[in-house]
């Protein structure tokens, strides 16, 4: 191209722009910014360049700084080796898309065991496999949304797996694929009846390996979330509720993100989690240690969601120093004295004395005269006038008022909580959680994810404020399946979806060890036996089956394999000329193995990831006639 050519004559001859040969670009897009007198001198000479990066305005010339810049970005422009040879055969794209492309679909494949690890920030911990995404514009949309086949049905009970005969509505499943046509595919099914939906995406730290060669990308980041956020929504029942953990590098982004698709009036809260101490390296960076997660919650419809009311253990309230002698005389006989005469009266503890006597351990308090009603203000200034006697107002629907010298006297029982299966005092939740530990987690459910699992403790919180036993809860990025866990032993209905395989760390082991009575996590606090069973399926690949196989290559000599049975067996991009990648199969080679995969990825046609249902009869796709039923009985009944 004229001006591509001109333009790296012009930047070649400037040495501040050059190394090794080549043009710097972000030097380039850095000296535009400023306005660099030498850099405009330099292109103004060029009579192509004048034409196309300048705008003539009466006897002036404006330099067209944006654009410039964004030739400059382009990967057309100054194309890497991977990038050329994508042109060469055939493959280019529009890399200027953004999140304004709202039909854009991001896809990812994760590679082998490397997980997307939120909040993983220890550069040492990096690894050498690679996530690869591939974002779709909407005309290379075709059939990659429609409802796809399930196959590979089991079911699993405590006397272990058996086949699938039928699917009931009541059933709790575990699916395996990718999780945004897993959820395309269910949601007609299930649309409406999920009454939570907790996620634990990736957080795009920029340390995960969610990225070609560099991080993925905020726009592309926030489309990925967008395509599986949009149809999320359609699964919340009316009351429904969805809770996102995220860390501080996306927080603002999804927000507004969650505004946009929920809508800013059916947002719940945004909770701090604490998730470690301020220890090991951290304790050694500059500014404040992060120590923290975030639930982003929303509504489907906020006037509708319900709050089941939360508690949490705190320390004994000191404000309550009296103790009631003669308690079971009655209110006129009491006696008031500090606790400490109590304290050594019973020989025990403060927390012994308030759970022993929970009703006789008091203070009080002066009542707000202005705030209460008329009959309970003639109460007030009646015990005033009479100190020596106790007042009693009762009350319809609560506890009855007791007033002496004008003020009320607060019991400490109205403080207690049983919290797993012990009275303590407690206070109402606040959207500050310290008490959710993510230390001694590893063997949890018998699974490990190395800085990837949550506590069951916190999803067991998550879970019990936004359900009631038998709803219906969602997690579509279920890892090792702890949502999923916890559903389980807190009698809730579950649907867990998951595309990687963890092997003897998956979410079936779990959900296993959990029906046969799993004494890990919450177990002990909701007294957990076992029992129950799930269903698992997952989608039946098409392209995705070379997809693994080229992930899983170790080297060009595989890759290469895999391209000879993919144009015989795969379905290959429209884009793609095969004579051309033989012509240029010497520049393949030349590529890097994460490269010469992405290509491979991208030569696919993505639209045949998985077999469509509309296909579910063609004997291509060897579909028994078993599981043909089943699949009615998800898409039919």
């Amino acid at each position: 191209m004229k001006i591509a050519a001109a333009l790296n004559r012009v930047l070649l001859a400037d040495n501040r722009l050059v190394a090794d040969g080549r043009v710097l670009r972000n030097r380039a897009i850095e000296l535009a910014l400023a306005s660099d007198p030498q850099l405009i001198g330099a292109l103004l000479q060029d009579p192509v360049l004048r034409d196309h990066f300048f705008t003539r305005v009466d006897d002036a010339l404006i330099f067209e700084r944006e654009r410039f810049m964004k030739f400059v970005a382009n990967k057309e422009f100054l194309p890497d080796s991977f990038t050329a040879f994508k042109n060469k055969i055939g493959l280019q794209t529009d890399e200027g898309r953004s999140l304004a492309r709202a039909n854009d679909v991001v896809l990812v494949w994760p590679f082998k065991d490397c997980i997307l690890e939120g909040g993983q920030d220890d550069p040492t911990e990096k690894r050498s496999e690679i996530f690869f995404n591939e974002t779709l514009a909407p005309d290379e949309i075709d059939r990659l949304l429609e409802p796809k086949v399930f196959t590979n049905f089991k079911r699993v009970n405590l006397e272990g797996e058996h086949p699938v005969t039928r699917i009931t509505p009541t059933d709790n499943l575990l699916v395996r694929g990718n999780n945004l046509l897993v959820l395309h595919s269910l949601k007609r099914k299930f649309s409406g009846r999920v009454r939570l939906i907790y996620i634990d995406p990736p957080y795009n730290t920029g340390s995960d390996e969610f990225r070609y060669n560099d991080n993925f990308r905020h726009s592309t980041w926030l489309t990925f979330m967008k395509n599986r956020l949009e149809v999320a929504r359609s699964f919340l029942s009316e009351d429904g509720s969805i809770w996102i953990n995220i860390d501080d590098n996306e927080l603002a982004y999804l927000k507004v993100l969650m505004d946009e698709i929920f809508g800013p009036e059916n947002f719940i809260s945004l909770i701090t989690v604490r998730r470690s101490a301020p220890t090991g390296h951290k304790a050694i960076n500059p500014g404040p240690i992060n120590v923290a997660d975030f639930l982003l919650g929303y509504a489907k419809e906020k006037s509708r969601w319900r709050y089941n009311i939360q508690y949490t253990k705190r320390g004994y309230d000191k404000a309550y120093s009296l103790f009631i002698e003669n308690f079971d005389d009655g209110p006129d006989h009491w006696q008031f004295v500090p606790v400490s005469r109590a304290l050594k009266k019973y020989q025990c503890t403060i927390d012994e004395l308030v759970t022993r006597f929970p009703e006789r351990v008091v203070r009080f308090a002066q009542p707000n005269f202005s705030g209460v009603g008329k009959e309970t203000q003639q109460l007030i200034i009646r015990s005033r006038e009479e100190p020596d006697r106790i007042f009693i107002q009762e009350r319809k629907d609560h506890p009855p008022i007791y007033l002496k010298r004008g003020q009320r006297i607060l019991f400490y029982k109205d403080k207690l909580r049983e919290i797993d299966g012990k009275l303590v005092t407690a206070e109402p939740l606040t959207n500050i959680w310290t008490d959710t530990p993510f230390q001694g987690i590893a063997r949890e459910g018998g699974v490990e994810l190395i800085k990837g699992k949550k506590p069951e403790r916190l999803l067991r919180r998550v879970i019990e404020m936004c359900t009631d036993p038998g709803d219906l809860v969602m997690d579509f990025f279920m890892g090792t399946g702890t949502t999923c866990a916890v559903a389980h032993k807190l009698g809730r209905q579950y649907i867990g979806v998951e595309q990687l395989d963890y092997g003897t760390d998956s979410a079936i082991v779990r959900l296993t060890n959990v029906i046969n009575g799993d004494k890990t996590g919450i177990s002990k606090a909701v007294n957990w036996q076992g029992g129950g069973e799930f269903v698992y399926m997952e989608l039946k690949q098409l392209n995705n089956a070379f997809v693994k196989q080229i992930l899983w290559a170790d080297g060009s000599k595989a890759l290469l394999q895999i391209w000879e049975q993919m144009r015989k067996q795969g379905f290959l991009s429209y884009r793609v000329d095969e004579k051309l990648f033989e012509k240029h199969i010497d520049e393949f080679r030349s590529l890097d193995l994460a490269s010469q995969k992405r290509i491979l990825i991208e030569m696919l046609e993505l639209n045949d990831l998985y077999v469509n249902y509309s296909e579910i009869d063609d004997a291509i796709h060897s579909v028994n006639e078993q599981e043909k039923e089943l699949n009615r009985m998800l898409y039919e009944n």
